[in-house]
């Protein structure tokens, strides 16, 4: 089961960050109050919880990473974008991007959060379990993902869509327990380099056999 359908904040409901980036602020609007979004039949369903509400310290070190760089038109894929800071700083650096999530509500917040700020990205609601809409967009010249390793069955899921989707990834994770396993694991399918944005891990992975569509 997907989530709820809009996203129907007000701004009374609704907080603002300005994030500081090397390359200027970007002002994101979030939920003030993420309990309020707790949806049960969409957790009975799939275990559905309101993560994209919160601003995540990986999102926020992996736009920190990428902010400054030229992306000239490259075709950006963020998955599970939650409130999407990432996709942001991409499509302002210049990418054409694709911001996916399995919650309609956190992409009606990330679209309306790239009107506030004058940027212009695409959005698709995505399952990772059924991938086929979103792999029918592929290929992509770079995937950009902040935190998805928190839950086990994750890790199988983004051993096989990552390389099916670009040849390079950005992997922000702050060290999440499934990530070991992950990481185990990855060496078969990409060339790994890892360091360090804000106490964050930033793994940046090269497919080493190209799987993506022709």
């Amino acid at each position: 089961m997907i989530g709820p359908m809009s996203d129907p904040r007000t701004p009374e409901d609704l907080v603002e960050e300005i994030i500081a980036l090397r390359d200027g602020e970007l002002a994101i609007w979030r939920p003030r109050d993420t309990e309020t979004l707790l949806d049960e039949e969409a957790f009975a369903g799939n275990e559905f919880m309101p993560y994209w509400a919160e601003l995540w310290p990986s999102g926020v070190a992996l736009a920190r990473r990428l902010a400054g760089r030229a992306l000239h038109g490259a075709r950006v894929v963020e998955l599970g974008c939650g409130l999407g800071l990432p996709s942001l700083v991409a499509a302002r650096a210049g990418g054409r991007v694709l911001a996916t999530d399995w919650s309609a509500a956190a992409l009606a917040r990330l679209e309306a959060n790239a009107d506030l700020n004058g940027l212009r990205l695409t959005t698709l609601l995505a399952d990772w379990a059924a991938p086929e809409a979103l792999l029918a967009q592929a290929p992509f010249d770079l995937v950009l993902a902040a935190d998805v390793l928190y839950e086990r069955r994750n890790v199988a899921l983004m051993l096989s869509l990552l390389p099916a989707l670009a040849h390079e990834t950005w992997l922000a994770d702050p060290g999440r327990s499934f990530t070991d396993a992950f990481l185990e694991q990855a060496p078969r399918l990409f060339a790994l380099h890892t360091s360090r944005e804000d106490g964050v891990y930033i793994h940046r992975l090269t497919s080493r056999t190209d799987r993506r569509p022709t």
